[in-house]
Parts: structure tokens; sequence; C-alpha cells
């Protein structure tokens, strides 16, 4: 079977004791109608794109931080004449997240960093009494991803994951629709396959670009001899990215993955059986996992175009395809009054950015928290363990281990670098 076949309002008081609190300005927590004073963590390519195409509504860029310093200058040079709006001239600029966090009163920080230094980021931020919006995977290793769970809970900030698939109004209306079970009973769901991470080779050492601090950058990873491609392709490795290249498992993929998740209302949740299955043509391993209620997930086939980061929900009564932006139903009349479609491109993500500068006032549950950005991350990590192991495996979600198997459970988390702990929030 092909897959492309499937198809606030605000009440008012005379009473001054019945005003909002959130209404009001205090320390991290914005007045209503303040903007939100934001900092931004590490500019590489995401970043890039969130600064030349996105919107903040609602708030203000005033400082920017990234270990590779003429990364700075380049972006305040290109924003202050592409987007004079944004007043990138007026950025106060750092070589170190910890230094902007000491040094301004912000009110959220956007961590765009390497996947393998994000965590520590955005604990720092936490700590620091910073709301967060973090990238997606939200975390390396599983273990991480709990840690940061719970100090976004702690701590009472927002934390919200850059999956903005979760605030498109026809993947969330889509969603629903499958949670409340129009489609009946979800028998499978099915995504196109990811490539998983490679393993670095030793390569000969580089020199150093002026102007980057190579120990912050490789941050909790073993302190390897300095080379571009570990710089400027870290995502396609294991030791920093769980194969965060476009079409790899923990890029694009958790797209695809946290929408399954959404769709099947198992935000709090995950798979407890995990299957390899046979090698594609491009030498990926697929992969089935097995939900507590027999739901199947499935990773077979290869993609098309960016459109396709989404999933084939085949139910008892029908069928429901949620794409990036946009979907396909059978009986097409599961759709007859679904929202508009979403165009890709720029602006795809202003909807969920605003979610997030939102909840920063509200403080309100924001689409994608901490716990369901770490579940969603937490299925691209299992897929990766069952390929790295070949054998299939029994997760309990709750304990969030590996049932009787000592070898995957040493593979929830790693060892970190001396100087790069995570702190404590």
């Amino acid at each position: 079977m092909k897959r492309r076949d499937f198809l606030r309002s605000t009440t008012a008081f005379s009473a001054p004791m019945f005003v909002p609190s959130t209404v009001f300005a205090s320390a991290n927590q914005p007045g209503a109608n303040e903007r939100v004073r934001v900092g931004i963590a590490g500019l590489g390519g995401r970043a890039s794109w969130i600064l030349r195409n996105e919107d903040l509504p609602g708030a203000e860029i005033v400082a920017v931080a990234d270990c590779f310093e003429p990364r700075c200058d380049q972006m305040v040079a290109e924003i202050s004449k592409s987007r004079p709006e944004l007043r990138a001239e007026r950025w106060k600029k750092y070589p170190d997240i910890r230094k902007m966090l000491d040094s301004e009163k912000l009110d959220a920080v956007f961590v765009e960093t390497t996947c393998h230094a994000r965590v520590w980021c955005m604990m720092h931020a936490l700590a620091a009494g910073c709301d967060v919006y973090g990238e997606k995977p939200l975390a390396l290793t599983i273990e991480e991803g709990r840690i940061l769970v719970e100090a976004a809970r702690k701590s009472g900030r927002i934390l919200q994951t850059g999956t903005q698939q979760r605030s498109m109004p026809i993947n969330a209306y889509c969603s629903k629709l499958i949670r409340e079970g129009a489609i009946g009973k979800v028998k499978e769901a099915i995504v196109y396959n990811f490539e998983g991470p490679a393993v670095w080779q030793p390569q000969a050492a580089q020199p150093i670009p002026k102007g980057l601090n190579w120990d912050l950058w490789t941050n909790q990873v073993e302190l390897r001899p300095y080379h571009k491609s570990l710089q400027f392709r870290w995502s396609n490795y294991e030791a920093y990215d769980g194969g965060g290249q476009s079409w790899g498992v923990s890029g694009w993929g958790t797209h695809s993955l946290d929408q399954v998740q959404c769709a099947l209302g198992t935000d709090d949740t995950g798979p407890v059986k995990i299957s390899p299955g046979d090698e594609d043509a491009r030498g990926w391993p697929g992969v089935t996992m097995q939900y507590e209620n027999g739901t199947l997930l499935r990773l077979i086939g290869q993609r098309h175009t960016m459109e396709d980061l989404g999933a084939i929900f085949r139910g008892e009564k029908g069928n429901i395809e949620i794409l990036r932006g946009h979907a396909r139903a059978n009986p097409s009349e599961l759709l007859k009054d679904a929202p508009a479609d979403t165009p890709g491109g720029p602006k795809e993500s202003v909807p969920h950015i605003a979610n997030f500068i939102d909840c920063v006032r509200t403080r309100k549950k924001p689409a994608a928290d901490a716990e369901t950005g770490h579940r969603a991350t937490t299925v691209c990590h299992l897929i990766n363990i069952c390929r790295k192991l070949g054998r299939e495996l029994q997760w309990d979600p709750r304990a969030e281990k590996f049932v009787n198997d000592e070898i995957a459970n040493g593979l929830i988390s790693r060892p970190r670098r001396k100087g790069y702990e995570l702190p404590t929030v």
C-alpha cells in the first residue's frame, strides 16, 4: 500500500481586588501590556530561520548568545538590514548563555543550540527564572529529558517545545477528531521511515576558528579535536544528536512522531514494545512500535516532500492522514468542518511562537509543554536504541525503563564531561 493512497476573553470587574495578577508586572512575569523581553541562545540554522522568516508577537529580542562569536556579529548585521523592525542594532551580544542570563533581565529564552548542549542551556535558563522555548528534539537522552521535565515543573516556568505542528489549526483539529473517536479505535499509525545517526570517525585535527569556544561548544560530550564537520554537521552523529539531519529520526522525524503522540492522546506515556524490521533500499531498518491499547506505530517507506511530516491513522471507521499543515480523510466527510490549511514556509511557526509568548503572560500550559516534548523525543530514542541493539524491546513508559534489560537500560543515559553537569533548578 502506498502512503499517498490514503487518502481570552477577559471579564472586567469594577473592584480592583478582582483584577488578574497577570495584568501586573512582577519579576520574570511581564504584565499583560508589556512586551516580553527575549534572549536567543544559539544562532545556527534554526535560529537564523526564525529571525529571518518568523515573528515573535508581543515580544522584544534584547540579547543573543553564541559560543561562536562571529555568528553574533553576522546575525546582528544581517537582521539590522533585512528586518529593521527587530532593532537588531540594540541587541546585546554574548559568547556564553550564562553571561547573557547574568547580565540581562530576561523574561524568556529561545534555546536554539546544538542538541547535546540544549538541556544544559535550558536548565541554566530555568535556574535564572526564565521561561523557555526549546527546540526539538528536546534532549540528547531519555534521562536528560526527564530531568528537564522535573526542573520545569518544580520551577513553575513555562517550557514550550519547538514542535510547531501542534499549533497548526488543521493539525490540532484532526488530532482532536482522532482522539475523540471519529475513526473508531486506531489500529495503526504509519509514518515515513527516518535515518538514524552515524558514528563519528576520528579525523585529523583542524585549527579552531577564531572566536569559537570549542570547549563550551563540546559541552557534555568528549572533547574531541576540532573538525569543521563536527561544528557544522554535528546533527549527523550520535554523540551529538539522535539523527538530527533533516530526514533523521530526531530531526524532522520528531515532527511525525510527535504528530502520532498528539493524535493518539499519549502525551504522558509512550509505546510498550519496539521491534526492528527489515531494511529498506537505503539500508534503514523499519521499526514497529506497539502501545498499551494495541495500536501500532509503523515506520515504513520513503518520504516525498517536507509536507509529509505527519502520519496516516487507520481506524475501524475510516482513515485520516495528518500532514504538515493540511490533511486528507476517507471518508472525506470527516473533514467537512476542518479549518483552513496552514501554508508551509515562512510564518508557519508564528502560531506556535505566539502560543508560547501568550503563555509567558498568562501562565497557561503551552501547546507542547516539557512533558509532551520529552515523551515525543523519547519515541525517537526508543527507535535508535532498538536499531542499535537489533532486537525487540519491552518498554515501561511509567517507570521509563526497559523491562528486564540491563543492556538497553544502559543506553537511557550517558556520562557527562566534568564541568558540564546539569545545574540545579
